[in-house]
């Protein structure tokens, strides 16, 4: 699934392909999150996440490349009652603002090196002194499991990767493990991940 185009075509039937609850990470954040301020959900799809975080009184923008997945996440949003901006965006192309986010979620987001890197580095500088970031995203050892991830291992994070792209932030966890995923059917069962929560000094 390496274009728009392939995400419209999977986010294009009824259903939701990794549920309407919000990232198990991401949520296990939400005493540590700032109750006001402006969120920023990359790769979010049809907008499990960004509604979520809209829901903690968040001004949230969802920005993905594909427009079938932001509908839905409009649709979504609607349904909850909360406002979302939706943004149909590549996130290499993208005019990111300087420090104009107080959260920014990165859940499995999986990039090639050159444009992780890329968007690491926008990320980090669109963080608000104090802003947080949260990641979870695929780890090599997720070969062979069927829970989700892609297949190509270039895209894959780990710990060592997480520290070596935000080399300026914060890290206030970061780690390696065995989750057992429960996100609409695209992502079930035991799962190889790295999480992060990395904040942004100068608050």
């Amino acid at each position: 699934m390496s274009d728009a185009a392939a995400w419209d075509a999977r986010y294009a039937g009824g259903g939701f392909a990794f549920g309407e609850a919000p990232n198990r990470y991401l949520a296990a954040q939400a005493a540590g999150l700032p109750p006001r301020g402006r969120a920023l959900a990359i790769g979010d799809g049809e907008g499990r996440n960004g509604v979520w975080l809209a829901e903690r009184g968040l001004a949230v923008t969802s920005l993905d490349w594909s427009a079938t997945g932001l509908a839905k996440a409009s649709a979504l949003a609607r349904k909850r009652g909360v406002m979302l901006e939706t943004v149909v965006a590549d996130l290499t192309a993208w005019d990111w603002s300087e420090a104009a986010f107080d959260v920014i979620a990165w859940i499995f987001v999986h990039l090639p090196p050159a444009d992780r890197a890329l968007v690491a580095a926008r990320a980090a500088a669109a963080l608000a002194p104090g802003g947080l970031l949260v990641l979870e995203g695929f780890t090599p050892a997720q070969e062979g499991r069927r829970s989700g991830g892609p297949r190509d291992p270039d895209l894959l994070w780990s710990a060592a990767l997480v520290r070596e792209h935000f080399p300026d932030l914060e890290i206030l966890e970061c780690l390696e493990g065995t989750v057992l995923l429960n996100e609409g059917p695209k992502h079930q069962g035991h799962a190889e991940v790295a999480r992060a929560i990395l904040r942004r000094r100068g608050a």
